[in-house]
């Protein structure tokens, strides 16, 4: 599993994955019978004095095993990391480096799959909202798609069952990261589409439709190929054979 920084605070360089650019190529996204997504679940949040958040945060730094601890700050606002796990089944369109590389497109852009179950750890603060994470994840792997595309999803584990809620764009990752403490089995974050049963084309900007109708051309020739040499090499073994066995006169 490969992992990644970035911060809402500051700006780090970030190499990105290569891919394939596909839509055959990557397989559909299977069922999860054992996950139940549980859309626009409420729950009550209990609003916590300056005291009660400071015991919460010492009860969560010694309970973490890889040094992402929190840090409470003077204001009584207070900042630490999150994961986010990334199950994107649709191609990201992406600003290329200087010398973009063979599927670049116009402007410098490229649409490609990222790489299935890459993590990303964010640096945010307690009143960063759902919207400013996902807002800056694309902005940390300089996405161009739109944000409204994408939803941010909470996952967690109940009476050896698994819970998948997607949390509303007002809701803040960290107060609930802190509130369930550091282990990822109690709570992890999924990046994902919106899970609408169509594509909201509309969302697309024209610059990324015409690139994923260039993809599909490209695969649809390729396909049509590999049916040609498919056939041929058929008809080929079905005339060696008829000769075998045909003797005229």
């Amino acid at each position: 599993m490969s992992s990644g920084y970035s911060s809402l605070e500051e700006e780090e360089s970030e190499e990105f994955f290569t891919a394939r650019t596909s839509f055959f190529g990557r397989p559909p996204a299977k069922a999860r019978p054992e996950l139940q997504d549980v859309q626009k679940e409420r729950e009550t949040h209990t609003y916590l004095s300056k005291e009660e958040v400071k015991e919460k945060i010492q009860n969560y730094n010694s309970s973490v095993t890889d040094k992402l601890k929190m840090t409470l700050n003077s204001n009584g606002t207070y900042t630490g990391f999150i994961k986010v796990q990334m199950e994107l089944c649709r191609p990201i369109t992406v600003q290329t480096s200087v010398n973009p590389g063979e599927h670049a497109h116009n402007n410098n852009e490229t649409s490609f799959y990222l790489p299935p179950g890459y993590v990303n750890k964010l640096h945010i603060s307690s009143i960063n909202t759902v919207r400013e994470v996902i807002e800056a994840l694309l902005k940390k792997f300089v996405v161009f798609d739109n944000p409204a595309k994408f939803a941010l999803y909470k996952r967690c584990h109940k009476e050896d069952q698994v819970y998948t809620c997607k949390l509303s764009d007002r809701e803040h990752p960290l107060y609930l990261r802190l509130v369930a403490g550091p282990s990822t089995e109690t709570l992890s974050f999924v990046l994902r589409e919106h899970e609408t049963g169509e594509v909201m084309w509309e969302a697309f900007s024209l610059p990324e439709l015409q690139n994923f109708l260039r993809i599909l051309d490209k695969e649809e020739d390729e396909q049509l190929q590999i049916l040609k040499r498919r056939y041929a090499a058929y008809k080929d073994k079905l005339e060696e054979a008829l000769g075998g066995v045909w003797k005229p006169g």
